[in-house]
Formats: structure tokens, sequence, C-alpha cells
């Protein structure tokens, strides 16, 4: 691409963002006097013009390959030094020491090649994130997903953990009264059918038995006259 003194106009003039602009006394290395220029800077592109309201720069500085340094001729005044072969230096002063600050900064951060450190600085910022990311990620315990989770049992398969017979007993015995127990007897001693009236029969006799023998105890103690029995 090729820049020309029109090119440069009509960029100087253009609505491009300016990054500072403002009044600055600027001297050149031939003259010893300093002359009050309008300077605005727009990307590495530094334009200096006569009045504010100029259409066409008085000239432009590239800030490439060039250090912004301070100077001890006026206060507030630092230079501009290209350190090429025939390279020239522009001595600049402002009115104070933050718009120098301010001024000074600027123009160190428009060169191409301070880009290109600050793009290769956040680069090395972020892969030192993502490989800290990274470590962190294969260092959490992995959570098993709902096909790894244990399953209930089925219902027929569940045992009380408190009727488990001790290791080496046999695998045949288990606890009296606990659920397996109890299903080793069903299965070896089928139940049998018994009427209702036969087991009323037998548990009536029981107790009237137990009553007699209550009564006999009583009459015995306090001698009083045997009650006759109820007969089923």
């Amino acid at each position: 691409m090729k820049i020309n003194e029109k090119n440069l106009c009509a960029f100087a003039s253009s609505a491009t963002p300016v990054d500072r602009e403002g009044w600055l006394d600027m001297r050149c290395e031939v003259g010893k006097s300093y002359q009050r220029r309008w300077f605005t800077l727009k990307g590495n592109l530094l334009f200096y013009f006569d009045k504010k309201a100029d259409k066409e720069p008085v000239g432009v500085i590239i800030l490439e390959g060039c250090t912004i340094e301070l100077t001890e001729e006026e206060s507030y005044s630092f230079k501009i030094v290209f350190q090429c072969e025939g390279g020239r230096t522009y001595y600049l002063c402002t009115n104070s020491q933050a718009s120098m600050e301010a001024w000074m900064k600027a123009l160190a951060c428009a060169s191409y090649d301070y880009m290109k450190l600050m793009v290769a600085e956040l680069q090395r910022q972020l892969d030192e994130v993502q490989a800290e990311e990274a470590a962190e990620a294969a260092a959490l315990v992995a959570i098993p997903g709902p096909e790894n989770e244990p399953k209930v049992p089925p219902r027929g398969q569940r045992y009380n953990p408190f009727n488990r017979i001790p290791d080496g007993e046999g695998q045949g015995n288990a606890v009296p009264g606990s659920r397996r127990h109890k299903e080793n007897v069903r299965a070896e001693l089928p139940r049998k059918k018994v009427p209702f009236r036969d087991i009323h029969t037998a548990h009536g006799r029981k107790i009237l038995a137990h009553r007699s023998e209550w009564r006999a105890r009583l009459r015995t103690r306090h001698r009083e006259p045997e009650a006759p029995l109820i007969q089923l």
C-alpha cells in the first residue's frame, strides 16, 4: 500500500478516532527555539498543525523504531529519538507534569512493535490460564454417571445384615427367626391347611386347662368351693 501526501492529509482530517490531541511546544535538532503546534495522535501517526482548525498538517511523525525519553533542557519536556542511522530527534514540551506523563505514555504505546509485544504477552497469559484449568480438570475425581450408580437389588434378594451368619459356619444355615430361616423352613416343610374350628378347639382346651390349674391353686390357698367347669 502506497501512502502519499494526499492520503496523509485525508487521514489527518478524517473522522478517525483520536488517541490524544493538544498543544505542544516543539523544536528539531537544527533550530534552538520552540514553536507552538497542535498535535493529533492517530494510531502510530503523530500529526502536527499550525492551528487547531487547519485541515492539512505541517508534518507527521511515524512512531516506529523510536524511543520516548526525558530531557533536561526545559521543564516538562521530552524527546522522540529515532535510533537508526540518520534518524532525527524531536523535542517536545508541555505545561504540566501530568500532561507530560500522559503524552509520553500515549506515544510509547502507539507503535506497532509495542502492540505485538502486548499481544504476545496476552497470549502467554491465556496459555497459562488454560494450562492451569486443564490441570485442575484432570485432578478432579470423575463423578459416576447414572449408569454407574449402585442399583437397589430386587425385593426377593434383600436381606437383613444383622441376620448374616459368621463366615465358615456354612452357607446353608441361617439365624432362627430371620427371613432367610423362615423361607428355608417354608421350602422344606410345606404348610398344612388346618380348619379354623380345629385351631379354636385346640387352643381353647389349653386355655381351659390352664384356667383349671389356676383355680385349683386358688382353692388350695383360700379353700373355696370348686366351681363347675364349662365343657366344650
